[in-house]
C-alpha cells in the first residue's frame, strides 16, 4: 500500500479550523498500520508505504481519517472501504477516493448461523398451526466497539399486518465470536381446522410469502447512548415452501432505514496505490519443470536465450521481474551465477564505463532487489543508531541561505550537518566486514568484469562497485529510512530535509567522481562539500570497496555482534505460578536481537526479562478461549516455562511468530508437540491434563528457514513467475515470432519485433517453447482445480456465506466457463 496524501478535509469548528490527522489500515475493522500524525493542516501529505502478508480472510481493505484530540477520543473524519473483490480494479494505480461517512451502518461486519424450521402442529383440540422455530446457533467476526464486545441477538418475526415481540438471547460477554445455541418459537398461521390434505391454505400462504424473520445483533453497552448495532439479518419465509428447514451462514448486513447520507464531496478525499495479489500455490512437484527451466538459466549461453532474461523482456517493468526471480535464486543458492553472467552481457555490450548501470535494466534491478533482501539487517547495524538519533534530536542542518528559519546560524547548521555525515561515512567504510557474504560475491563479480572490459579505466572497479553500494544502496536507505524499515514512518519535513542533504553528500563522496564540486547544482552544497575535499575521504571509501569486493575476505561471523530484529509494545502475562487472571497482564516494550529476546517497561530501560535464544524451544499461535484474548502467541521455554504475549493485531502477531520461530530454528532442544491452549484452573484446557508438565497435545507447526534474513517459498515465487508468463502470454508468442523472423531474414528488423533482446534466435525459440509448454501445462492445473472447487463448495457454508459477493461473481465466472466449453 501507498499512503499518499488526503485533501479538502472539513475544517475544525475551533477559531483555528486546522486538524492535526492519521491514517490508519484496518482489515475490516482491525487496525494493522498507522501514519504518522501531520499537524495543522487540512491537506495532509502521508507519502508512506505499507507492505504485509495478509494472515486471514477478510472483506473490506478500510482507510481511516483521523483528527486527534489531546482531551478525549480522537475522532474520526471519514473512511475509505474497499471490498476485497474490487481490489483488482485499483491495482496498482494512483487512485483519489472519496471519504464517506461513518455511522453504525457503514462499520457492520461479521457472519451469523441459523437454522430455521417452519413445522405443521396438531393441537390437543384438532386444530392446525404453523410455528417457525428460529435457531441462532454462533456469530463470527462482529466488531469490536470503544474496545469491546458483548453481543447479544434479538430475533423478530413481521409481517405486513403484524410484528411479534422481539426474542433476545443472553449477553456473551467479552467476545466477538459468540456461540448462543438458543431456540425460539413463533407462531406464523392462526389455528385453523384441520384437514387431511392441508399443508397451507392460499390465505396462508400468501400471509407466509409476505412474512420475513429478522435478526438484529447489538453490543450491550454500560453508556448512556444505549446499546450498539452490529449488523442484521432479513429472511423471507417464501424461501422455506421449498423445504421446510433451512440452516446456513450468512453475513450480516447494515440497517436498510432509509436514511440519506451527506454528500461525499463534504469530507474530501484519499490518495491510495494498492497492490494485492493472491495465489493458489500447487506442492512443489507441479513446478519442477518450470523451475528447472529457471534456475539453468545461468547456464545457458547466450544469457538473452535463457527464461529468466526472456521474462524481464516480456514484463512491462524490470522490477516485476526482478523480485520474484531473485528470491527463487536466493532460495536456491544460484543468485550470484546468475548475476554474474547478466554483468557480463551487460558491460561487454556497454560502450561508456561512467554509465555501465544508470539505466534500469534487468542487470541493475536483480542486484538492487538482492541488495534489499540480503542487505537489511547490514544497514540496521550500520545506520539505524544514527538515523534513530537525527529524527530525535532534531538538530537544525539547514545550509541554504534562502531557506534559513528565523533565529539560525547558517555555520552552526553547517557544523551540525557536517559532523552527521562524518559520522555516518564513517560507519559506512568501517562496515565493511558485516557486509553480507552474497553482496561481495556479486560485487567481487562486478569488479572483475568491469576491470576486464575498460582495461584503460583504472577506477573503473571501484565505479562499478561504487554505483551499487553508495547510489543505489547506502544513499536511498538514508533519503527514505522507512522503505528500509530504519524507521517506521516517513520522517517529519525538517528531518527529511536533512537526511536529503545528507544522502546527496554521501553519494558524493562514494562515486570518487573526479570533479566533484560539479556534481552539485547548488551553490551551497558545493560550498559545503569543500569540507570533505580531503584525500582521505578518497582513501576510505576505496579500502572500503576493496573489501567488500575481495574474493579472499575473511569471514566475520565468528565475531557476529548482535542484530536487532523486531522491537515494539505488547502485552505480556507473567510467568510466575500466579494465576490471577487478567491481573497479571501488563504492557511491557519487547525487543527481539540474533541473540536474545528480551522485555521491559519502556523503550531503552533496563530488561525485567532476557531469553537467550537458544532456550526458545517453540513459538506457537494461542488459542482465543485461553484469555478470552485474540492476537495471543507463546514462547515455551525449558522447564515448561511459558511465556503468553498479545500482539496489536493479527499481521503484528504473524511477523513476531514467524520471526522468532526462524531465530531459534536451529535450537537443538525445539519441542515437537505443544499445548495450542493455557494451563489455567489446575488443568490444560485443551486436553485437560492435570499436570503442568504433561508432554503437548498437539504438533507443532512445520519448520521454517534458519536463514534469520531470507524466508522465502520457492514454490510460491516460481507460481508468481507463471501468472507473469501467463499475463504477458502474448508478448511471449510475438517474441517466439521475432526468433522466427530474425533466423530465416537477415534484413532489417521489422519494428514491432525491435523491442526484444535476441541474440541467438534459435536457442531463444527453443526456451520460449518450453516456457508456453510449462505455462500451458500450469493453467490447466489450475482450471482443474478450480472446477474441482467449485463443485466441493457449498453457498451459505461457513466459508461462503449467504452474501459473499466474491462467491457470487466465482460462481458468475465459472457458470460462464462452463456454458463457453460447452
Amino acid at each position: 500500500l501507498s499512503l499518499g496524501e488526503a485533501k479538502n478535509l472539513p475544517t475544525y469548528p475551533g477559531p483555528n479550523k486546522m486538524r492535526d490527522c492519521y491514517c490508519t489500515v484496518n482489515l475490516d475493522q482491525e487496525e494493522v498500520f498507522r501514519t504518522k500524525i501531520v499537524e495543522k493542516s487540512l491537506c495532509p501529505f502521508y507519502g508512506e508505504d505499507f507492505y504485509c502478508e495478509i494472515p486471514r480472510t477478510f472483506r473490506h481493505l478500510s482507510f481511516y481519517i483521523f483528527d486527534r484530540d489531546v482531551f478525549r477520543r480522537d475522532s474520526i473524519i471519514g473512511k475509505v472501504a474497499i471490498q476485497k473483490e474490487d481490489l483488482q480494479k485499483y491495482h496498482n494505480r494512483d487512485t483519489w477516493f472519496q471519504l464517506q461517512h461513518v455511522d453504525a451502518d457503514s462499520e457492520v461486519q461479521g457472519k451469523v448461523h441459523l437454522e430455521l424450521r417452519l413445522s405443521e402442529v396438531i393441537t390437543d383440540t384438532g386444530v392446525v398451526c404453523h410455528k417457525l422455530a428460529t435457531r441462532v446457533l454462533e456469530c463470527q467476526g462482529l466488531p469490536i466497539v470503544n474496545g469491546q464486545c458483548d453481543p447479544y441477538a434479538t430475533v423478530t418475526l413481521a409481517g405486513p399486518s403484524r410484528q411479534s415481540e422481539a426474542k433476545k438471547t443472553k449477553v456473551k460477554k467479552k467476545t466477538n465470536n459468540p456461540h448462543f445455541d438458543e431456540v425460539f418459537y413463533f407462531e406464523v398461521t392462526r389455528p385453523s381446522s384441520y384437514n387431511k390434505k392441508s399443508h397451507f391454505d392460499i390465505e396462508d400462504v400468501d400471509e407466509v410469502d409476505k412474512m420475513e424473520i429478522r435478526v438484529d445483533l447489538w453490543n450491550a453497552s454500560n453508556l448512556k447512548f444505549g446499546d450498539e448495532f452490529l449488523g442484521e439479518l432479513r429472511l423471507p419465509l417464501k424461501f422455506l415452501r421449498q423445504s421446510s428447514s433451512y440452516e446456513a451462514w450468512y453475513f450480516l448486513q447494515p440497517r436498510d432505514n432509509g436514511n440519506k447520507s451527506l454528500k461525499p464531496d463534504d469530507l474530501g478525499s484519499l490518495r491510495l496505490n494498492v497492490v494485492y495479489t493472491e495465489d493458489h500455490v500447487f506442492s512443489s512437484d507441479y513446478y519442477s519443470p518450470l523451475r528447472d527451466l529457471l534456475l539453468k538459466s545461468a547456464d545457458v549461453e547466450p544469457v538473452s536465450a535463457s527464461a529468466a532474461h526472456i521474462l524481464g523482456e516480456v514484463c512491462r517493468e524490470k522490477q516485476e521481474a526482478a523480485i520474484p526471480l531473485v528470491r527463487l535464486f536466493l532460495h536456491y543458492g544460484r543468485i550470484v551465477p546468475f548475476i554474474k553472467r547478466l554483468n557480463y552481457r551487460k558491460l561487454f555490450t556497454s560502450r561508456d564505463p561512467n554509465t555501465i548501470f544508470r539505466g534500469n535494466s534487468l542487470t541493475s534491478k536483480c542486484i538492487d532487489e538482492t541488495m534489499k533482501l540480503a542487505g537489511m539487517h547490514y544497514l540496521q547495524v550500520t545506520l539505524k543508531p544514527i538515523i534513530d538519533e537525527i529524527c530525535q534530536v532534531h538538530k537544525p542542518c539547514e545550509i541554504d541561505p534562502v531557506k534559513l528559519k528565523d533565529g539560525e546560524n547558517l555555520e552552526n547548521n553547517r557544523e551540525n550537518l557536517r559532523q552527521y555525515v562524518d559520522r555516518i561515512f564513517t560507519v559506512i567504510t568501517k562496515s565493511g566486514v558485516s557486509c553480507p557474504t552474497v553482496m561481495c560475491d556479486i560485487f567481487f563479480s562486478l569488479r572483475e568484469s568491469a576491470a576486464k572490459r575498460f582495461q584503460g579505466d583504472l577506477d573503473v572497479r571501484y565505479t562499478a562497485v561504487s554505483s551499487f553500494i553508495f547510489l543505489r544502496f547506502f544513499a536511498p536507505a538514508i533519503l527514505s529510512p522507512n522503505l528500509f524499515q530504519l524507521t517506521p514512518h516517513h520522517p517529519d519535513p525538517q528531518t527529511s530535509r536533512t537526511l536529503t542533504l545528507i544522502s546527496k553528500t554521501i553519494q558524493t563522496l562514494g562515486s570518487l567522481s573526479k570533479s566533484k564540486s560539479a556534481n552539485f547544482k547548488e551553490s551551497y552544497m558545493a560550498t559545503f562539500y569543500d569540507y570533505f575535499n580531503e584525500q582521505k575521504y578518497a582513501d576510505a571509501v576505496k579500502n572500503f570497496l576493496d573489501l567488500i569486493s575481495s574474493s579472499g575476505r575473511r569471514d566475520h561471523k565468528s565475531i557476529e555482534q548482535p542484530i536487532l530484529l523486531k522491537e515494539g509494545f505488547m502485552i505480556k502475562r507473567a510467568q510466575g505460578r500466579k494465576r490471577f487472571g487478567m491481573k497479571n497482564f501488563k504492557k511491557r516494550w519487547f525487543r527481539l536481537t540474533n541473540h536474545e529476546f528480551t522485555y521491559q517497561k519502556s523503550k531503552g530501560d533496563h530488561p525485567l526479562c532476557s531469553i537467550p535464544i537458544e532456550n526458545i524451544l517453540a513459538v506457537e499461535r494461542l488459542e482465543e478461549e485461553s484469555f478470552k484474548m485474540k492476537n495471543m502467541f507463546q514462547v515455551i521455554q525449558p522447564e515448561r516455562r511459558v511465556l503468553y504475549i498479545q500482539a496489536n493485531n493479527c499481521v503484528e502477531a504473524k511477523d513476531w511468530i514467524d520471526i522468532l520461530t526462524k531465530v531459534s530454528q536451529c535450537n537443538k532442544k525445539r519441542l515437537t508437540v505443544y499445548h495450542p491452549s493455557a494451563y489455567l484452573n489446575g488443568h490444560w484446557l485443551c486436553c485437560k491434563a492435570t499436570a503442568d508438565n504433561t508432554p503437548g497435545c498437539t504438533p507443532c507447526t512445520g519448520g521454517l528457514p534458519a536463514n534469520i534474513q531470507l524466508d522465502i517459498d520457492g514454490d510460491r515465487e516460481t507460481e508468481r513467475i507463471y501468472s507473469l508468463f501467463n499475463l504477458y502470454m502474448p508478448k511471449l508468442e510475438k517474441m517466439q515470432e521475432a526468433c522466427g523472423s530474425k533466423s530465416v531474414y537477415d534484413g532489417p528488423e521489422e519494428e514491432e519485433y525491435s523491442t526484444f533482446i535476441i541474440d541467438d534466435p534459435k536457442e531463444t525459440y527453443k526456451t520460449l517453447k518450453l516456457i508456453i509448454e510449462g505455462v500451458g501445462t500450469l493453467e490447466q492445473e489450475h482450471a482443474q482445480y478450480k472446477r474441482d472447487k467449485f463443485k466441493k463448495t457449498k453457498y451459505g457454508s461457513q466459508e461462503h456465506p449467504i452474501g459473499d459477493k466474491s462467491f457470487q461473481t466465482y460462481i458468475r465466472q465459472q457458470s460462464e466457463i462452463s456454458a463457453h466449453s460447452i
